[in-house]
């Protein structure tokens, strides 16, 4: 059991606590407990959890923890406590409360509350820190938002370094004071907040709280040293630190990412601007998929009907005439992505001459990313016929021809044995080949 990687005992009806041996299982990546009876407080800790590729642990109507998707154990407990033991002792001083309140009621007049419809903007929520400490730790870091400490800019709203005394850095996505004002921005922040603060994925970028408030709108986020996909690409000395190994890696980062939107997640969750911008790099150069901004919830009772959104160039192509939104788009903008991690380009000229003929002869080592040396490891090399093979399918122009995330995710995970081609050599695999 040490070694165990993979758990899933879903839909057992199993009643009872979750072992806390399960968290002696340091190799734990998948853990399934969804669609049981199971009750009591999660033996995870948070690091435990995260750690972790995916988790599902709803529905089990009796967990509670720290888990995003579980209720607080503070709530879960029963009222028969406050009944019992705090409703008696607190009867005298009551009684003597209410008595002091007459006497007071005669001395002050009721100052007027200024009538304020509740608004569910005004929200400044932190997870596991004290919310005004740490906000005005925030504004003193940025020096109330300065440029100087501004590292980027979105399409709406720029992107600050904050570090705290302590050493912790962050990164704090503000929207734009004019923006403020634009009801379509203030939609898209509201839904970024909350839609991360219900998803805990390791390939996905964390987000530690935000502030919604008319007049100060800011998210907070793990703060990636390495900045987006496409700044990388587009760095020639930063690109070759992306070896073949690590872009296999960033690949298969996103899959899992996506898998886990799309199938654990109910309802399903559509990202809607997969690009190279929004896969955001750490220190060691791992991926994690960011801006959610236009991310939407899939109902399976509703049209699923849409304005046109996402990045011009990774835009599923049916969207354009029926303007329904299905994973499946998805799916395609993550095979544009995986394309472009193994160009180290977007991949726009290639799609053109394979529309253009019916068997181009275009060699897959041709389009590789000329800047780094041929892989020359025979798993890299079949990690990237895999993607490669992947990817081309994802393209397809009809939406259900193209894989599910999940089928592509558990495609990485297996371990294979026989080559995906039948040649030896990757010099000698058509791009041709790879769409068959």
């Amino acid at each position: 059991m040490k070694n165990l990687t993979w758990l899933d005992i879903s839909n057992n009806k199993i009643e009872g606590s979750i072992p806390g041996e399960l968290t002696d299982l340091s190799r734990l990546d998948y853990l399934n407990l969804s669609w049981n009876k199971l009750s009591g407080p999660v033996p995870f800790s948070n690091e435990q959890l995260s750690s972790m590729s995916r988790v599902r642990l709803s529905p089990n109507k009796g967990l509670c923890g720290n888990f995003i998707t579980l209720p607080s154990c503070d709530a879960t407990k029963p009222a028969t406590l406050f009944v019992e033991i705090f409703l008696p002792l607190a009867i005298v001083p009551s009684v003597i409360v209410f008595a002091c309140l007459l006497v007071v009621k005669r001395k002050y007049k009721k100052p007027k509350v200024k009538a304020r419809a509740t608004n569910s903007i005004d929200v400044f929520s932190i997870w596991n820190y004290d919310g005004r400490i740490f906000y005005e730790d925030l504004i003193e870091a940025t020096e109330d938002f300065h440029i100087k400490y501004c590292i980027g800019t979105g399409g709406y709203g720029s992107v600050y370094k904050a570090q705290l005394p302590n050493g912790k850095v962050f990164a704090l996505k503000k929207l734009h004071t004019s923006e403020t004002e634009e009801l379509a921005f203030i939609k898209s922040f509201r839904n970024e907040a909350q839609v991360l603060s219900q998803v805990l994925h390791r390939s996905i970028v964390k987000l530690y709280g935000f502030c919604l408030h008319k007049k100060c709108m800011f998210l907070i986020y793990e703060y990636m040293e390495r900045g987006s996909l496409f700044c990388i690409l587009h760095n020639d000395d930063e690109a070759v630190e992306l070896d073949w190994a690590k872009r296999v890696n960033i690949v298969k980062a996103m899959a899992h990412a996506l898998a886990y939107l799309h199938h654990d997640c109910s309802p399903s969750i559509i990202h809607r601007d997969i690009s190279s911008n929004n896969i955001l790099l750490n220190s060691k150069l791992e991926a994690f998929v960011a801006d959610f901004g236009t991310a939407r919830r899939l109902h399976a009772d509703s049209s699923n009907r849409t304005l046109l959104a996402g990045t011009y160039g990774y835009i599923a192509p049916e969207l354009a005439y029926t303007m329904v939104m299905t994973e499946k788009c998805d799916v395609y903008s993550f095979g544009v992505v995986t394309l472009e991690v193994l160009m180290g380009k977007h991949p726009r000229d290639l799609l053109s001459s394979l529309s253009s003929s019916s068997d181009p002869k275009i060699m897959l080592i041709d389009v590789l990313d000329q800047r780094l040396p041929p892989p020359v490891d025979q798993k890299v090399i079949q990690d990237i016929l895999l993607a490669s093979t992947i990817s081309f399918a994802c393209l397809q122009s009809n939406p259900k021809s193209r894989p599910t995330m999940q089928y592509v995710s558990q495609g990485f995970l297996i371990t294979r044995k026989t080559p995906l081609v039948k040649h030896a050599a990757i010099q000698d695999i058509s791009i041709s080949e790879l769409r068959n």
